[in-house]
């Protein structure tokens, strides 16, 4: 789907890559919606887009919050007429502990917002999306959806059932005028960390950097729009995704082993 003069909604708009898509997609002379929980990060992003600022809206919503995301289509559609594309991006990583050592607190906040933020998108905008000539579903996931990561275990479970969840869409909605896609970033030089509130930091070993360096945030927005303009089904982002992939289908404890090896040592 061609994104010139469609009507796109991204949650997470406020940082990272999520920022770097509103801003490459009004490039792309689309339209935005740019969903996030923090209204000083979409004031500094549509400060960002000033130049394009008749296209873009901004929406303070927590997603987790049902009834705020159901009522988020029709303030959309109020503003821009239509809606065309969705987006979900927003995710936050856990505590970088053990799941032993992992609070039940801390569990919860990272499936509400990764997996059920995303559930409730979806099934607040498929109902609009499913009348338009075309349209486009795009979840991201994550690496750590098909690869154990030490320290990111419940993470990485609330990003597989993103996975699963976004491929049994796709298949329902194969006869249907909308498409869907499901992306997987790798290491991405972004905030997350402190905008997950866990004050971690991911950085992985001085060897595994040498090999696959953090993709700018600006560069993984342009790769993840490029897949949806293409409607390509995954989209891996990143070299360490790539890499990271044939490793799991060709040799999946080999992967587990070597991602072991690579992130042990943020452990305590």
């Amino acid at each position: 789907m061609k994104l010139e003069n469609k009507t796109i909604v991204i949650t997470g708009g406020g940082n990272g890559i999520g920022r770097e898509m509103v801003l490459a997609l009004l490039a792309r002379g689309g339209r935005v919606a740019a969903v996030d929980i923090s209204q000083p990060a979409l004031q500094e992003t549509a400060r960002l887009a000033s130049a394009q600022s008749d296209r873009l809206s901004t929406h303070v919503v927590n997603i987790t919050d049902r009834q705020a995301v159901e009522a988020l289509p029709e303030q959309v559609i109020a503003i821009h007429g239509s809606v065309d594309g969705i987006i979900n991006n927003a995710g936050i990583i856990q505590p970088f502990v053990r799941l032993n050592d992992l609070d039940y607190e801390a569990i919860d906040r990272v499936m509400k917002v990764n997996l059920d933020g995303t559930l409730y998108m979806v099934k607040a905008f498929l109902p609009h999306l499913l009348r338009r000539p075309e349209a486009h579903i795009v979840n991201v996931s994550s690496m750590g959806g098909f690869l154990p990561v030490p320290g990111q275990t419940m993470y990485g479970a609330s990003k597989a059932a993103v996975k699963l969840m976004t491929e049994g869409l796709y298949t329902e909605l194969l006869d249907t005028n909308v498409r869907v896609t499901i992306v997987f970033p790798g290491a991405i030089g972004t905030n997350i960390a402190a905008n997950s509130g866990v004050g971690a930091s991911l950085a992985i070993d001085s060897k595994e950097q040498s090999s696959f360096k953090m993709l700018e945030p600006s560069k993984a927005a342009q790769i993840i729009l490029d897949g949806m303009e293409k409607n390509k089904f995954r989209v891996l982002v990143g070299q360490d995704a790539r890499f990271m992939d044939f490793i799991s289908r060709l040799a999946p404890r080999r992967a587990a082993h070597l991602i072991h090896s690579q992130m042990k040592a943020l452990l305590k």
